[in-house]
């Protein structure tokens, strides 16, 4: 009637991504963008060996909804130029390449965009305001 009630700890969780995003900087949003879909990818993965169908299509489901709807939708492509052309097409093969592994039960190609990534959150992490202010 009212819904699926949530656990304490996931309600706690939520609250907690909530405050999270309300007070970070657009450069820490693309951060929790990327750390989200790694989870949901390594969480996929899990299930896809447990053999736990649904659970799998919904973490593949939910790496794919960060990708295309959080990194993709975030690139400002009339200033981005080159680069957030080339970002745009990684991030629509990366949803590719989730939906062939969750169509095929193919662990290599969750690892494939799992570390794709892994890549970009690092790189990502390494240009934050004030890195270079710091290391100077």
């Amino acid at each position: 009637m009212f819904g699926m009630m949530r656990s304490p700890a996931e309600s706690y969780a939520k609250v907690g991504v909530e405050a999270a995003v309300e007070s970070s900087d657009p450069h820490r949003l693309i951060l929790m963008l990327f750390d989200g879909a790694i989870t949901a990818v390594s969480l996929a993965r899990i299930h896809m060996k447990s053999g736990d169908i649904a659970q799998k299509g919904m973490a593949t489901s939910k790496a794919i909804d960060l990708i295309a709807n959080g990194l993709l939708a975030s690139l400002d492509m009339s200033a981005g130029g080159d680069l957030a052309e080339r970002l745009a097409a990684l991030y629509e093969y990366m949803t590719q390449r989730l939906l062939f592994a969750n169509l095929k039960n193919n662990v290599a190609a969750l690892d494939e965009v799992g570390e794709l990534l892994a890549s970009l959150r690092e790189a990502w992490a390494e240009i934050a305001p004030g890195k270079q202010q710091a290391a100077a």
